[in-house]
């Protein structure tokens, strides 16, 4: 297993049962494999438990998700401690994800973290007092274009430098999620200083109105 950190015991409920809705998930998503590869399923099903957990995963749900899928728990824990997306221990209500890979630290993801310490005091692996926050630093995100990038929850915030990251995270106290994408705007893999293609698309050119419409909306038309 990795170095994830597993709940204590205290903190573990003696069971879990999945929830009628996430029942009708499960038959879903097991209806997708043929039953010799239903394990396949673990992933999603991992998925559904921590939802449904306050989004961390108690030993009692591996437990019963290796019953459903007919593997050994430790086959199952060895998906869960893998992965970053699932938390073996309870987490904040404002999960923050901060990528630190070489295209987010090099457009200053140092500099969205040290605004993460100077406002929750928090490094990697930690979780403020009052239990709102949580940071882990993680892999590459897949959104390089507006690097740097730091996910809260399921949501990504791109483009980050210290003074936004400190209104983002402001604004997260206050219970408010600002609109998510790049707070500077930047659409795609448009580049920091603009559009600098598909900009003046014309009727002359071949190009059908409809096109030029959904250009213009994501870059503008000289």
């Amino acid at each position: 297993m990795s170095g994830k950190h597993i709940a204590d015991d205290s903190l573990q409920p003696e069971s879990f049962e999945f929830s009628a809705e996430s029942e009708a998930k499960i038959t879903t998503i097991l209806a997708k494999y043929p039953e010799p590869r239903k394990a396949s399923a673990v992933m999603p099903l991992l998925d559904l438990a921590q939802r449904q957990h306050d989004n961390w995963i108690p030993m009692a749900a591996i437990d019963v998700i290796a019953a459903r899928l007919g593997m050994a728990r430790i086959r199952v824990l060895e998906v869960a401690t893998f992965y970053t997306m699932y938390n073996l221990e309870p987490v904040g209500a404002w999960y923050l994800q901060a990528c630190t890979t070489t295209p987010c630290w090099l457009r200053g993801s140092n500099e969205m973290m040290r605004a993460i310490k100077d406002t929750l005091g928090l490094d990697n692996h930690q979780r403020t007092e009052d239990g709102r926050f949580t940071l882990l630093e993680v892999e590459c995100l897949g959104a390089c274009c507006n690097a740097p990038i730091l996910q809260v929850n399921d949501d990504f915030y791109e483009d980050l430098d210290y003074d936004s990251t400190v209104s983002l995270i402001e604004s997260l106290k206050k219970g408010e999620a600002p609109s998510v994408g790049s707070v500077k705007g930047r659409q795609g893999s448009m580049s920091k200083d603009g559009p600098t293609s598909l900009v003046s698309l014309k009727d002359k050119d071949g190009v059908p109105a409809w096109f030029q419409d959904q250009a213009a909306s994501v870059g503008g038309d000289d």
